[in-house]
C-alpha cells in the first residue's frame, strides 16, 4: 500500500486586472444576464425557463435567448432532459482566476482534519483541471490497513472516483462531456462505468442524492465517499471525499462516513461563502 502524507499543491495563476467602471450608464443586456445568473445562483437548484423569466421580470423569449447564450459559454448548465437550468461551472473558473483573499486549502484543513480524526480513514481534497482530477490536500488513514493511491493514474479517474463525479455532476453537459472525452472512460475495475448513458444516469444520483460513491470502481477492495464543495455563487469548486478498504465498509460505517463528508463539505461550502 502506498500511503500520503498531508500536502497542498500550488494554486496560483496570473492576477486578473479589470479596468474601472465609472457610475451611470449601464448595458441592458448585461444587466438582464446578471439578473439571471443571480437567480440561479440565489436558489440553488434547477429552475425551467418560466421560473426565471418570472424571477427576473424578463418576458419568455428574451430570457430564453439569453439562456442560450449562458450556456453555449458555460456560465450555466442545462439538464438533458427537459428545459430546466443551473448554475455553471464557468463561474467556478472565474472564482478560481480572480485575486485570492484566502488559501483554500488553508481554510479548508480544520475540516478535513476533523473528518479524519472522526472517521479514521484517508481524506482527500480534489479539484478538476481541465479533464484532471488533482488532490489539493490529503490526509492518511489512522488504521494500520489505509489505502493507498497512484495520483498519476487518479488525475484520469474522475468518472470513476467519488471526488471525480461529485464535480462532474454539477457542471455543464457540454464541459462533462468534453472531460469524458478526454479520459475516454477508461476502464480501471470490472467495475467501472464505461457506457456514457449509463455514466449521466450515475451524475443524475449524485446530484439527487447529494453526495457520490464509488465501489472497487477505481481500486479493488476500495470503497469511497465524496461531496462537492460551493463557493458564494453555488459552483463546485472542489470535492472532499473519504476512502476507506472494503472490509471495513459496513452499512453502518459507510453510513456515518457519508454524514460526516457532508457535514464537512457543507461546512466549508458556508465558510467560503463568508470566508472574512
Amino acid at each position: 500500500m502506498l500511503h500520503t502524507r498531508s500536502g497542498a499543491a500550488p494554486a496560483d495563476g496570473g492576477r486578473l486586472h479589470a479596468a474601472p467602471v465609472s457610475p451611470g450608464r449601464t448595458i441592458q443586456s448585461v444587466d438582464r444576464a446578471i439578473d439571471v445568473l443571480e437567480v440561479l445562483a440565489q436558489t440553488g437548484e434547477k429552475l425551467p425557463l418560466k421560473e426565471i423569466a418570472r424571477k427576473t421580470g424578463l418576458n419568455v423569449s428574451t430570457c430564453h435567448h439569453l439562456l442560450a447564450t449562458l450556456v453555449n459559454r458555460g456560465y450555466v448548465g442545462r439538464s438533458r432532459f427537459g428545459r430546466m437550468y443551473f448554475i455553471g461551472g464557468k463561474v467556478s473558473a472565474l472564482f478560481h482566476r480572480r485575486p485570492s483573499h484566502f488559501n483554500v486549502v488553508e481554510l479548508a484543513m480544520p475540516a478535513l482534519r476533523r473528518l479524519n480524526r472522526e472517521t479514521g480513514e484517508a481524506v482527500h481534497l480534489s479539484v478538476l483541471q481541465s479533464h484532471r482530477l488533482m488532490r489539493l490536500a490529503w490526509l492518511d488513514s489512522s488504521h494500520p490497513v489505509g489505502v493507498g493511491t497512484s495520483q498519476t493514474d487518479e488525475a484520469l479517474a474522475a468518472h470513476a472516483t467519488a471526488a471525480g463525479k461529485a464535480v462532474l455532476a454539477w457542471l455543464p453537459e457540454t464541459e462533462t462531456a468534453r472531460v469524458l472525452t478526454e479520459t475516454g472512460l477508461r476502464p480501471f475495475t470490472d467495475r467501472t462505468i464505461t457506457d456514457r448513458r449509463t455514466f449521466m444516469q450515475e451524475l443524475h444520483e449524485v446530484r439527487r442524492n447529494g453526495y457520490a460513491s464509488d465501489c472497487e470502481e477505481f481500486q479493488p477492495g476500495v470503497r469511497c465517499l465524496g461531496s462537492a464543495v460551493r463557493d458564494a455563487s453555488g459552483a463546485v469548486i472542489a470535492a472532499v471525499s473519504c476512502r476507506l478498504p472494503e472490509m471495513r465498509a459496513t452499512p453502518e460505517v459507510v453510513g456515518l462516513i457519508r454524514q460526516a463528508v457532508c457535514d464537512c463539505t457543507q461546512s466549508l461550502s458556508e465558510r467560503l461563502a463568508s470566508p472574512e
